[in-house]
């Protein structure tokens, strides 16, 4: 059964909101409120429809139990019965889904980082195709996509880069893209016509907040220099790239991709920030998860979770078995959602064993 308790307390709660903004609220006030009766809207017109539902099956039951119903009522009520039961199970599951414990960074935007694994040039030519893949990505969400870094490879490609995704709810879509890539086809090099296998690394930390993150001025290390590679000729007139250590962690963050000092430092800052609170976090989903993995994967960026075969076209997610023939559209990241959707719903699955 449903907790009566916290569906009452939702539509309380949703009730509360219209009135208020009924109320005419203005600025800051008003955004918060719309944006919080957005997020309820679906779940409180779930429960609204799952008691409605509830209330006319119980009245189809009673029909059904009245030894005066005639033969042609009693076809017709089984039918609805049948009908309604579908019904309400399917609402029901949507508002378990709904009532999971929320990842508090699930509506925050995201660092993307990606780094070139085994395999040399081909390794960092594929980090860029992902990194083309998540920027096509982004933009079909409506997401601003900003690069924080980059460090090119000799053939093409990026040895690393590290971008910002703007936007809400990236992390929700992204988080689970943490992992080992690895990529299959005939390198342009090759004459033999043999296939090669490279590998990416991508972390998908989420975007933190000063709140979340508490970082004393005292315990960092701030090295000015000049940038190095491409650029232009600024590189070699202005120290503008920003190398800063936080001497507690021992964490280290370099950025210079922008003429100005100020901006790579706010840029630094802001990934010292995300990556302090991902590894807080994930010591926390260590603690929590001791005696159990979730279904699709732990998030440990060692495991290898998605193969991409260019020769037959397929791209195969590991951790849920499944397998598309059409990597021409997931490279693209026309297609992604059709990986990732699957991902969060067997996250959900596994949630909602757990609670069970």
């Amino acid at each position: 059964m449903l907790p009566q308790d916290k569906l009452d307390l939702i539509s309380r709660r949703h009730d509360e909101i219209s009135a208020r903004l009924a109320s005419g609220v203005m600025g800051g006030e008003f955004v918060a409120l719309s944006r919080e009766l957005s997020e309820l809207d679906p779940v409180a017109n779930a429960i609204r429809a799952w008691r409605s539902g509830s209330r006319d099956l119980a009245e189809t039951e009673e029909l059904l139990a009245d030894p005066a119903t005639d033969a042609e009522m009693r076809a017709l009520a089984e039918e609805e019965r049948a009908e309604s039961q579908q019904r309400l199970a399917d609402l029901e599951q949507k508002i378990r889904v709904a009532l999971l414990p929320r990842d508090v960074a699930d509506k925050r935007g995201a660092i993307l980082e990606l780094r070139a694994g085994t395999g040399g040039d081909e390794a960092a030519l594929f980090v860029g195709d992902l990194f083309r893949m998540y920027q096509r990505y982004a933009d079909l969400h409506g997401w601003k996509m900003e690069m924080v870094s980059a460090s090119e490879g000799t053939a093409g490609g990026y040895k690393e880069i590290i971008a910002s995704v703007i936007g809400r709810g990236v992390f929700a879509k992204l988080k689970f893209e943490s992992g080992v890539h690895r990529v299959q086809r005939v390198p342009d090099t090759e004459t033999q016509g043999r296939i090669h296998t490279s590998a990416a690394t991508v972390a998908v930390l989420p975007e933190a907040e000063d709140v979340d993150v508490d970082i004393n001025e005292a315990d960092l290390k701030i090295d000015t220099m000049r940038a190095q590679g491409a650029g232009g000729q600024h590189v070699n007139k202005t120290e503008s790239a920003i190398r800063i250590t936080h001497i507690p962690t021992g964490t280290i963050v370099f950025v210079q991709d922008e003429r100005s000092q100020h901006k790579n430092r706010a840029r630094a800052m802001s990934l010292l920030r995300a990556r302090i609170y991902d590894e807080e976090r994930q010591k926390l989903d260590s603690e929590r998860a001791a005696d159990r993995k979730s279904q699709v994967g732990s998030g440990d960026r060692s495991e290898r979770i998605r193969t991409y075969n260019f020769p037959q076209g397929r791209v195969t997610d590991h951790r849920i078995n499944l397998t598309l023939y059409k990597l021409d559209k997931v490279i693209t990241g026309d297609a992604l959602d059709e990986i990732i959707d699957p991902l969060i719903t067997e996250h959900q699955a596994a949630q909602l064993a757990a609670q069970n």
